[in-house]
């Protein structure tokens, strides 16, 4: 009989679990309302859902160690943007709930959260970025 394998969370997956409560932590804050985290369907995973400002938030997380590969924002391709993009239209129609008593959308943005360490691993950046990704 074989053992399982257990599935840890590689160094990778640790970073981007912890920009994520960082960044939850700070929305909240600044005055947004998570209403789901890590929500996924088949296409993908939307970080988190808030709202703010009468507006629904689509937050993408993006989280560094250094800048050798760049900056957190700059690592959203134009497949991840496409991808996001999908996702919040995934996200509206498996949560009808979320429509305004007209029967309308509420206004809706993709915002991104950028979330840089030391290589130390101390905190040195933290932003969020409103409205960072839109259709085009």
């Amino acid at each position: 009989m074989k053992a399982k394998a257990v599935n840890h969370p590689n160094r990778r997956q640790k970073l981007g679990s912890t920009g994520e409560k960082l960044a939850a932590a700070h929305l909240t804050a600044q005055g947004y309302r998570i209403i789901a985290t890590n929500w996924r369907c088949r296409i993908g995973e939307l970080d988190i859902v808030a709202w703010h400002e009468q507006c629904l938030a689509f937050i993408e997380v993006r989280t560094r160690h250094g800048r050798t590969a760049g900056t957190p924002e700059e690592s959203i391709t134009p497949h991840k943007k496409q991808r996001l993009l999908n996702l919040v239209d995934a996200f509206l129609q498996a949560e009808p709930g979320l429509l305004a008593l007209s029967g309308e959308l509420p206004p809706c943005r993709i915002d991104v959260v950028a979330v840089e360490f030391e290589a130390t691993g101390e905190l040195s950046r933290l932003e969020v970025i409103e409205n960072a990704i839109q259709a085009e």
